[in-house]
């Protein structure tokens, strides 16, 4: 029954896929968008396999604790829909709704996961409580993320369509963290909620459609991870003051993010509730609690410029670098390790072969959201397994430019020009 189940919802979305305008309006087939449709079912079915199999040895058990405290959730709400809303976004705190950016005693932090498993319930009431039938849903809500960063680097690089597929469908960590069950692929549709219709209303204009799109991808991540606001705000609006200054856009945004830092450090001054520094610091010490096979020996952080600028150095080369080699201990390490050297030799030829794009405001926006998403996962994380994760819904928005910049063309011409030379070596030795 289970099986009809999953092949009867697979089937009618992989047709769904084929009908929904934002997905037919992205220039890809309707056999493209199901094979991409089924690469993010493959990769959560995966991901859930590990989560049964090796959940503790690769620190993945919280897609099945979700799933399990969803089907309890989808009773209470059966028996008593009302009485389940006040129980779970109640606020019993003594600080009521403070403790915005806490990770102790915070109803926010209560939130994250309190409406992940809502939405879960909700799902369970058409899958009859089964796994994998919920990740087909799942994975259809979550493929607006990728298609609506697959068309927007699209219009941003026209004459780019395979290199821009590849890299935004065949990205190996960012296809697999954001295809399980678990928030961070609602948290990259959130991304691209504000993000997509803030490109396309600075270029042409805004309208109700792109405001409520804005709207929906704030409150989207204010509930699922709300100090990731902290970090793409600044970043979004450095980008307005470029677009809107339309010169030396680079200048701007330092500019602009040396006036954020200052703020960063100095806003508890005048708004004690908003100590960033301190949340920051508290938020490493929750995870120095912890315990895990991937934790790696970190420096402490307090909340002062002396103590992050000190950190700065390790907390790259936590989000940027690891795992090492010698961090691997599974396949799922393995795959990460793998892949940290193919974007740094990637990066190198980016170095040598790239080409200029027009739009550098866009893509100075996905540079600083990028940097400073992965600084503060390396400042406040020390696990590898988490950075790994993290870090998969951050980096798309300079790898994909990356590979979209990248001069093919010259690097096929130099292909064969050496191919060619090795010929003419060979038959003069004959």
């Amino acid at each position: 029954m289970e099986l009809l189940l999953f092949g009867v919802y697979l089937v009618l979305f992989c047709w769904l896929v084929t009908r929904v305008a934002f997905f037919k309006n992205a220039g890809l087939t309707a056999p493209q968008l199901i094979i991409v449709f089924l690469l993010k079912l493959i990769a959560g079915i995966f991901y859930g396999w590990v989560g049964v199999f090796y959940g503790q040895m690769a620190q993945m058990v919280d897609t099945w604790m979700f799933h399990y405290e969803s089907i309890e959730a989808r009773e209470l709400i059966a028996q008593d829909p009302i009485g389940f809303l006040k129980t779970n976004f109640s606020n019993s705190y003594e600080n009521g709704y403070g403790k915005f950016l806490s990770s102790h005693q915070s109803w926010w932090n209560n939130l994250h996961n309190n409406a992940f498993i809502t939405l879960l319930s909700l799902f369970n009431f058409l899958s009859f409580g089964n796994y994998y039938v919920n990740l087909i849903f799942y994975s259809f809500i979550t493929l607006f993320g990728p298609v609506g960063l697959y068309r927007l680097m699209r219009d941003v690089f026209p004459q780019n369509k395979i290199p821009i597929l590849l890299a935004t469908f065949l990205f190996p960590s960012f296809i697999y963290w954001t295809s399980g069950i678990h928030k961070d692929g609602l948290i990259f549709l959130s991304f691209i909620l504000i993000i997509y219709p803030l490109y396309f209303g600075l270029k042409t204009s805004f309208n109700a459609k792109k405001l409520l799109s804005l709207l929906g991808g704030l409150i989207l991540l204010l509930v699922l991870r709300n100090y990731l606001l902290i970090i793409i705000l600044p970043a979004a609006l450095a980008w307005i003051a470029a677009y809107k200054i339309k010169k030396r856009p680079l200048g701007v945004f330092v500019s602009c993010y040396m006036a954020f830092i200052t703020l960063f450090f100095v806003t508890r001054y005048f708004i004690p509730q908003l100590d960033f520094p301190a949340a920051v610091a508290e938020k490493q010490k929750s995870f120095l609690q912890l315990q895990g096979g991937s934790a790696v020996a970190v420096s402490e952080l307090r909340p002062n410029i002396r103590s992050f600028v000190a950190n700065t150095p390790e907390a790259f080369s936590i989000s940027f670098l690891r795992p090492y080699p010698s961090d691997v201990r599974h396949l799922l390490s393995l795959a990460a390790a793998i892949e940290i050297m193919l974007l740094i030799c990637l990066f190198l030829v980016f170095l040598v072969w790239h080409k200029s794009s027009s739009n550098r405001p866009f893509l100075l926006f996905g540079l600083f959201f990028t940097l400073s998403g992965m600084l503060t996962i390396g400042y406040t994380v020390n696990f590898i397994g988490a950075v790994v994760r993290y870090r998969s819904i951050v980096l798309p928005f300079v790898v994909v430019p990356m590979v979209a910049m990248i001069n093919w063309s010259s690097l096929t011409e130099l292909a064969s020009s050496i191919k060619t030379k090795n010929n003419v070596k060979n038959i003069s030795g004959l």
